[in-house]
């Protein structure tokens, strides 16, 4: 076993303790008092620090013990929190999540150094003592020199191995090792109550002792040890030719232990002579005296457990790699497929077990129901995940642009399914920048104003039936709907007749069409005309829609409508000519029956007036290019709706609601926008899904 094993429990926990970091030093900028948010960052570093030494990564050790160092002085009230530290020590986790990277990347932190902001740490810790410089060496030999006591013979009680009952094998591989000049040391170690990784620490420690010699005892054994079933401390036996003080001195090396303690093991005359008279006798090996190794434990120490215990349930929340998550969605998926097959063949079924077949089915259909809704639990990520690293972006953002703004979220707590959450990142952070930089004025214009010097930017999220919603909005200028249609005329993406025909909502979608960009400087925040395009094809690709509304003066609102999943929807089944379409319900209104006289046409374009609203229809026949039946008089119009848009799509009949799965068509054929998938039918058929959200 290598220490390779913990690489993916470190990443996770690292990227828990960078996030903590980040979140408390907001605190701390604000409120440089805050006993408690000094003790989270102080046991955060050290934490990182302890990790980082464990895995073997120098520079995220040397980096994060530096930072320790900084916030223990100020813990102990020796030094204040300022402002430029909290600038250094942000690019210290800048710096941290660069190592990050490259480690997940490659396996080692890369070339990137840290030298400069290790430098800043100690001059803001030098002038914050009042003392002369010293060299980061001197410094941590001084730490250490603080955190490790050495062996303590005049505290019995910290000898705990001394009062291990020895096991008869013990004894002849203690009265064999006496017979060769070997010495077996007895030894308990104390780590630091600190200390993350318990599992990967026991691991190093009996890795080093095994350097010295052979390991026979531990105590826990060493299943429990890598299942952290222990403390802080633990005792072993090492058949050894050094002596207890150099064990002491190779076991102190490994960071986080706090103290060991160590001492000779002797059997008493009598059992000594009779052991050795008993190895004579038999003539064992020395070998005879190992222990077997247990297989992926952390050593060869103790004996192999004759019976595995279970694991008492410490956490009640456990990391799950989503490709294992994807592979029980799929089952689902052929599960209700299955079932849809059942209930197919069961249209044909005229016989004594009908009604038996049909409970079978009823039954079926409610385990695969329950069976979907925990899977999609399961899968399920609060969008805290994504949202929880945007307060440090928009503090950046506030000293880059020089713009006093503050940040308000609400419903982290919101769920949504793991792969979504995976790719909503990105666009969320293009709307908080352009609001920072687009939206919100400058201080002197919002004082100019009336308004609060500090903007506001909010992003609400919240669950709106088999919905969530995202809002990104803010309190500045709002969107200037004469500047986008004057500068779309100028550009020529519209004629000036387009422009006095369209509402201020359409001029507003201009902002969403790729490359165009009101801004009339290129910053690195925004400006570029890749912004809001991106955002809308990165959400129509999830299956959501985004629109903008804004009040010029008042600020702009973007809202982000996303399904809860992606793999299974309840959809409408219906005809058009004779093909099998579905459309998903969620964006479903009502579904009319309507004399075809009732349909006018405005600017050459067909439309409805149903109950005072006036809505396009699209007939799918002629859009999908299917074989055109006769003229009837009644027509079936499936009422969408889109944000606050509607239209009405012409179906030729209505098979009925229907739990479909979501088969991605790949790379086999180019479809059409408006198709987002297929899905297959009870009777083996594909039917096409298609897409509302580019419909309406």
């Amino acid at each position: 076993m290598d220490v390779s094993q913990y690489l993916e429990i470190f990443i996770e926990e690292t990227k828990e303790h960078l996030q903590s970091l980040n979140e408390h030093i907001l605190i701390l900028e604000k409120e440089p008092e805050n006993d408690a948010t000094i003790n989270e960052i102080f046991r955060a570093a050290h934490s990182l620090k302890g990790m980082a030494g464990t895995m073997g990564y120098k520079k995220m050790q040397e980096l994060t013990h530096d930072m320790e160092n900084v916030f223990s002085e100020i813990r102990n009230g020796k030094m204040k929190a300022f402002s430029e530290l909290v600038d250094v020590v942000f690019k210290g986790l800048d710096a941290l999540e660069a190592y990050l990277v490259n480690i997940q990347t490659d396996g080692t932190e890369g070339d990137q150094d840290s030298s400069d902001i290790i430098d800043s740490l100690n001059n803001i810790l030098n002038a914050g003592l009042g003392i002369a410089n010293t060299t980061n060496k001197d410094k941590e030999v001084e730490s250490l020199a603080g955190d490790i006591k050495t062996s303590a013979p005049d505290v019995d009680s910290k000898y705990k191995f001394r009062f291990l009952k020895i096991d008869e094998h013990e004894k002849k591989a203690i009265a064999k090792a006496y017979s060769i000049n070997l010495n077996v040391v007895g030894l308990t170690v104390y780590i630091h109550e600190y200390c993350v990784l318990k599992g990967a620490r026991a691991f190093m420690i009996n890795r080093t002792l095994e350097e010295h010699g052979e390991i026979i005892k531990l105590d826990p054994s060493a299943q429990d040890l890598e299942d952290e079933k222990y403390d802080y401390d633990y005792s072993a036996f090492v058949i050894t030719k050094d002596s207890p003080e150099k064990i002491i001195d190779a076991v102190l090396a490994v960071s986080e232990v706090k103290e060991v303690v160590a001492d000779y093991i002797q059997l008493n005359e009598m059992e000594l002579n009779t052991y050795l008279a008993a190895i004579k006798q038999d003539e064992i090996p020395t070998s005879t005296y190992k222990v077997p190794k247990e297989p992926g434990s952390l050593k060869a120490g103790a004996k192999v457990p004759s019976k595995q215990h279970t694991k008492p349930v410490a956490n009640r929340s456990v990391r799950v790699d989503i490709e294992k998550l994807d592979v029980l969605m799929n089952l689902v998926s052929e599960l209700i497929i299955a079932k849809n097959s059942l209930v197919s063949s069961s249209s044909t079924l005229h016989n004594e077990l009908e009604i038996s077949f049909f409970d079978q089915i009823e039954y079926l259909e409610r385990v695969t129901t329950n069976l979907h809704e925990s899977v999609m639990k399961v899968r399920m990520v609060p969008i805290e995940s994504v949202v929880n690293r945007f307060p440090r972006m928009i503090r950046d953002l506030s000293k880059s642009l020089n713009k006093q703004m503050e940040l308000y979220m609400t419903g982290e707590e919101t769920e949504l399914d793991r792969t979504v959450i995976d790719e909503i990142g990105d666009p969320l952070m293009h709307l908080l920048r352009n609001a920072a930089d687009h939206g919100l004025e400058s201080t002197e214009d919002r004082v100019k104003l009336g308004k609060d010097p500090v903007g506001a930017i909010y992003l609400d999220a919240y669950q709106d039936g088999n919905n969530v919603v995202i809002e990104v909005r803010d309190d500045g200028s709002g969107i200037n709907v004469d500047k986008i249609r004057a500068k779309a005329i100028d550009r020529g993406t519209i004629t000036e007749e387009q422009a006095s025909r369209m509402s201020d909502k359409d001029i507003i979608d201009i902002l969403f069409m790729p490359s165009f960009s009101t801004s009339d400087s290129v910053t690195d925040v925004s400006g570029r005309g890749v912004g809001l395009d991106v955002v809308k094809t990165k959400i129509e690709a999830l299956g959501g829609e985004i629109e903008a509304k804004t009040v010029l003066g008042k600020g702009s609102n973007f809202i982000i409508r996303l399904p809860l999943t992606l793999a299974i929807i309840q959809s409408l089944m219906v005809t058009i000519s004779d093909e099998k379409y579905a459309l998903p319900l969620g964006n479903i209104q009502t579904v009319e029956n309507i004399d075809s006289s009732s349909i006018k046409k405005v600017n050459g374009k067909e439309v409805l007036n149903l109950r005072g609203d006036v809505i396009p229809i699209i007939r799918l026949g002629e859009l999908l290019d299917c074989p055109k039946g006769e003229e009837v008089d009644q027509l079936l119009v499936v009422v969408v709706k889109k944000g606050e848009k509607y239209a009405g799509l012409v179906v030729n009949e209505l098979l009925g609601q229907q739990e479909i799965v979501i088969k991605s068509i790949g790379k086999y054929i180019k479809y059409h926008k408006t198709i987002s998938g297929a899905t297959i039918l009870g009777n083996g058929e594909v039917a096409l899904i298609l897409d509302v959200n580019t419909l309406v």
